[in-house]
């Protein structure tokens, strides 16, 4: 899973990345500190690993992990050029998810490329710069295609998706707005168009706007009353307070936490947000060498959640041994699950689901 970190210079972005990845990015008072995009892999906090490998006294632990890629800021006129702004959106096109980040505080000391704190404005000016990017994408596209159809008449459907997404996009509404059907979804989504992948909106504020999750923050209300009306999430953070707390070893965290009346990080709500967001879920596997956390879309069938382990498991399917995390944990081993007639033989047509401890049989 990729997730590309966008906003405004000066918003907080690259300090959110640090205390993701503590990578170290440049986070500096000024515009285009992040010219590349810098790219961290982050672990997917799950306390059920820990549980299950001390179960089966597992020699390592390895959780599943998300990309997180540190977009350069954008402006006004990026889809232009502003700022280096095609780079910038050429790096977005290879995400799954856009994590753009929100300035809902006031400090004189830090520069805004707008002269002033507006969500709303920096929001609407984020999106129209994806949105006339796509539109560009699109028109050149649409272009090629309607040639092309008049000799290929497989074209039309694709023609009649670009028409529909022109369509949308000049009413500068963004692509994931569309109704398509599962097959015109298909042909949209090999556009990569940076309108039409989901969005999680990060509300930057300060310390004191933290205990209540923003309830206070009139800015705050605002962007989620925007995302509300667009089917979008909302998580409010505080960047300079995740770089400190991603600086504290798991006691102290725990400690700070409890001081700040929270009781999980803000980063520990981002991911879960990221998850649910592009609908994933995790299966466990567990044993002496190792416990292990496996992403997968939810609605995955036992043969293919198989093939995340190794194409084999899927090719030579015969059963999926699966006992739910709960029922197993209750039972202290996978005997005494056993035992308890609570280990389910599945077949090809099982749903996996979310905490599912799985042992696949396969043969080739």
């Amino acid at each position: 899973m990729k997730l590309g970190i966008v906003g405004l210079p000066n918003v907080g972005k690259s300090t959110l990345f640090n205390a993701l990845t503590k990578a170290g990015a440049e986070a500096a008072n000024y515009p285009f500190a992040t010219i590349e995009p810098n790219i961290g892999v982050v672990a997917v906090p799950d306390e059920r690993l820990e549980v299950l490998s001390k179960i089966n006294n597992s020699e390592r632990i390895l959780p599943a992990t998300i990309e997180f890629f540190d977009i350069a800021g954008l402006v006004k006129g990026a889809s232009k050029g502003e700022g280096l702004g095609n780079q910038f959106l050429a790096n977005i096109r290879e995400v799954d998810s856009i994590v753009q980040v929100v300035r809902c505080f006031e400090d004189s000391n830090i520069i805004h490329v707008d002269g002033s704190v507006n969500p709303l404005r920096d929001i609407e000016n984020i999106n129209l710069e994806l949105i006339f990017s796509d539109l560009d994408l699109v028109d050149k596209r649409l272009s090629r295609v309607e040639k092309q159809a008049k000799a290929d008449k497989s074209l039309a459907l694709e023609v009649e998706v670009l028409k529909k997404t022109k369509e949308v996009l000049e009413q500068g509404k963004a692509a994931r707005s569309l109704d398509l059907s599962e097959e015109e979804s298909k042909i949209l989504k090999s556009y990569q168009l940076l309108s039409s992948k989901p969005i999680i909106y990060v509300a930057n504020v300060s310390e004191d706007d933290i205990a209540d999750d923003g309830a206070s923050n009139k800015m705050v209300s605002e962007v989620r009353e925007y995302a509300a009306k667009e089917g979008s999430d909302v998580v409010v953070i505080s960047c300079e307070i995740e770089s400190q707390i991603q600086a504290l070893d798991d006691d102290e965290k725990e400690l700070f936490l409890e001081e700040l009346g929270l009781k999980s990080s803000g980063l520990d709500k981002l991911i879960r947000a990221s998850y649910s967001l592009l609908g994933l879920i995790s299966y466990l596997t567990s044993g002496p060498m190792e416990t292990r956390a496996w992403t997968i879309k939810k609605g995955t069938k036992a043969p293919q959640a198989a093939g995340k382990i190794h194409t084999d498991f899927e090719r030579g399917f015969i059963r999926a041994e699966t006992v739910s995390y709960d029922d197993l944990v209750k039972s202290g081993s996978m005997n005494a699950a056993k035992e308890h007639g609570l280990v389910r033989s599945e077949g090809k047509d099982y749903v996996v689901q979310d905490g599912d401890v799985i042992l696949f049989r396969f043969n080739v």
